[in-house]
């Protein structure tokens, strides 16, 4: 678990027009340079029509790009930085947004559902509600729940291609209310999955940058829908090994985004058949927008501390009072995490793991620079000195927030 250095300035969106010589003149470079018909001296018959095709429109419109300042390479912050304010509407390239509905009603979390097909790779997505980034994403697509007030608001999806042009819808809608709990349950089941080891792996839009640290590149996978062992038939295996000792492998998923909720409930099941082998097992939960990041990040260190660790993004792992030791191989063990946001603070309340509840209370300050908007659940699988085999199952996982 990585933390972002000072942020740098937004940078100025720049805007260049393209001109290309052609006959000695200027002209716009969309056009298209042509000879044009000449006639011969001699002739008296009329100008033949030109038989070369139309010139061709441009694969974009002639509005230039904008200019990308920030790459994974050179910037602590994992993502650009949210434009404040957002885009105003632009059709650079297609952009849909098949749920909410212009004007609609609807209720909170909103289910957001949205794709965009530029002919350039993509380069990122991003929500907005009133101006307020909530939710990012390096694919290009997204399908999630935004968590929002009651009221009228002004959802805007926007899109940016690699080469800077931008498509932005913006949504007036209406949402009538937000239930009390939301329970987004079988998350070990869900598509969304994604991976890094020591850095953040080729395409995966932060190359390179620090990802579950350690000392090497392990080598792990995840299956799904694991029929055993299971509690309901749809336990997701997760595999650890590779030839570096103390190397490390996170899984998270993006299941979420929004400011208005701030209490979480993290509560699943694992199963681990060699307990020796792991230095540590990770369980954490983020939240991101508007520039600062809420981390709940815990581990079981087995190795280290032997104790339960709790996250701080200004000192990194603290160990709490608490005891955690290998736990019985091929058992399942039920783990509850409940925590909240507080402020510019992070509330770590309980931990529950089988029948022990543990009440942790402690607050830590949140990590004041993030730019990758989302409400996510991780787990991570650290080896030990031997870099030894295990496998983790994970069943019936389920974020509750309110």
């Amino acid at each position: 678990m990585s933390v972002s250095a000072a942020r740098p300035q937004v940078a100025r969106r720049v805007f260049t027009v393209f001109i290309a010589a052609c006959s000695g003149s200027l002209i716009l470079f969309s056009l298209a340079c042509g000879s044009g018909t000449s006639k011969s001296p001699a002739s008296t018959t009329a100008p033949t029509t030109p038989t070369s095709p139309a010139p061709s429109q441009p694969n974009y419109p002639s509005t230039p790009p904008v200019a990308i300042t920030w790459s994974p390479q050179t910037s602590p912050l994992p993502a650009p930085e949210a434009q404040v304010p957002p885009p105003p509407g632009s059709n650079d390239f297609p952009l849909t947004i098949s749920n909410p509905t212009d004007g609609g009603t609807v209720t909170s979390p909103i289910n957001v559902v949205a794709s965009a097909n530029p002919k350039n790779p993509i380069f990122f997505m991003r929500v907005y509600v009133d101006q307020l980034a909530i939710y990012y994403t390096f694919d290009s697509s997204i399908n999630t729940q935004i968590f929002t007030s009651p009221g009228t608001h002004k959802l805007e999806v926007m899109a940016e291609d690699k080469q800077g042009y931008v498509s932005a819808t913006i949504l007036n809608i209406t949402v009538a209310s937000q239930t009390a709990q939301t329970t987004i349950s079988g998350i070990q089941t869900m598509p969304g999955w994604q991976s890094c080891s020591a850095l953040f792996p080729t395409g995966s839009g932060r190359d390179g940058q620090i990802c579950a640290a350690g000392l090497g590149t392990a080598v792990s996978t995840i299956t799904e829908n694991q029929s055993t062992p299971s509690m309901d038939g749809k336990a997701a295996k997760f595999t650890m090994g590779g030839p570096t000792a103390y190397s490390n492998m996170l899984y998270f998923n993006p299941v979420a985004g929004g400011d208005n909720v701030s209490h979480f409930i993290y509560d699943l099941y694992f199963y681990i058949d060699n307990p020796n082998a792991s230095q540590a097992l990770e369980f954490d939960i983020n939240q991101t927008f508007g520039g600062k990041r809420w981390v709940w990040g815990s581990e079981c260190s087995f190795n280290d501390s032997k104790k339960w660790d709790i996250w701080d993004d200004v000192n990194g792992w603290k160990p709490t009072i608490y005891d955690c030791k290998p736990f019985p191989a091929n058992t399942w063990i039920h783990l509850v995490w409940n925590v909240e946001r507080v402020g510019d603070q992070v509330h770590y309340i309980s931990l529950t793991v089988g029948d022990q509840t543990f009440n942790v209370n402690t607050y830590y300050p949140n990590q004041p620079d993030w730019t990758l908007e989302e409400i996510d659940v991780a787990f991570q699988m650290d080896g030990n000195y031997k870099q030894e085999p295990y496998n983790v199952w994970l069943d019936q996982v389920n974020l509750t927030a309110y």
